[in-house]
């Protein structure tokens, strides 16, 4: 549709044929130019998509090293091979080990957690990806993991571990949208993922599961107010797009970072 004179057209228009208004390309094209491999992986999708197959690398790691100890099984890890991998500790963490508030975020205790948290980053992620394209993304599930495992170290000193505090931080950013956009939509929005949000916080209340709820609250805490203060792209290259492009650079380095900690202070064990 022309921005200008609001008549339809098709999406090689460059010039409006009806106005003769010049046509940009459209914001999705701007957030995500192209798919890869030849649209196997839609380029919308790719960081959601990384980030899976991160943790799915890692699930298949712990769990060979765990069984190979003699601690673990097809469907758990047992806790010690999950701190050496870089599961949240308190101790560790106050003793300088601030890495493990990234490491933790990747790692899962058995063939039940991966699999939910995948299912849910799969569904969750790709749609937060397409809304607020890949900078946004990185920034929102890298900030909502380091203060969701931040409010979990002083909650509790036991070891956590999971890409649930990221994923609350990404549900965290469409409620922020559902609040931005005052509109029946807006509210709709806001209403369906404070539902996602209170469901995810009342399984945390049944006994016997394990759940981390201080990391919850703080990745939905985190993913909210930065999504809030970002907003969703702008069409046009501005100072703002570009403090988002090195917030991104800037989280995925200190993620090598602390991957390369943990690798480091392993091998000196």
């Amino acid at each position: 549709m022309c921005p200008h004179c609001r008549a339809f057209i098709t999406t090689s228009d460059r010039v409006c044929p009806y106005c003769s208004t010049p046509v940009g390309p459209r914001a999705i094209d701007l957030r995500a130019p192209g798919d890869i491999l030849g649209g196997l992986i839609p380029q919308e999708h790719f960081t959601t998509a990384l980030i899976l197959t991160i943790n799915v690398g890692l699930y298949l790691a712990t769990m060979v090293f765990s069984m190979r100890n003699g601690q673990g099984t097809l469907m758990d890890v047992d806790g010690q091979t999950l701190f050496y991998f870089g599961g949240k500790l308190r101790m560790a963490v106050l003793a300088g080990q601030w890495w493990r508030l990234i490491t933790a975020g990747f790692l899962h205790g058995g063939l039940f957690h991966i699999l939910m948290n995948s299912w849910v980053l799969l569904d969750l992620g790709r749609q937060v990806e397409e809304i607020y394209g890949a900078r946004r993304f990185i920034v929102i599930y890298f900030a909502s993991t380091v203060l969701g495992f931040l409010a979990s170290t002083f909650w509790s000193e036991n070891l956590s571990i999971g890409a649930s505090a990221g994923i609350f931080g990404l549900i965290g950013a469409m409620i922020a949208l559902g609040v931005r956009h005052r509109s029946p939509l807006g509210d709709a929005i806001r209403g369906h993922y404070l539902r996602w949000a209170i469901y995810g916080f009342a399984i945390g209340l049944i006994p016997g599961f394990r759940v981390d709820n201080a990391a919850h609250l703080g990745g939905l805490a985190a993913g909210f107010a930065a999504s809030y203060l970002m907003g969703t792209p702008s069409l046009v290259e501005n100072w703002r797009e570009w403090l988002w492009k090195v917030s991104a650079i800037g989280s995925v380095a200190l993620t090598v970072l602390a991957f390369l900690q943990m690798y480091l202070w392993f091998a000196s064990l």
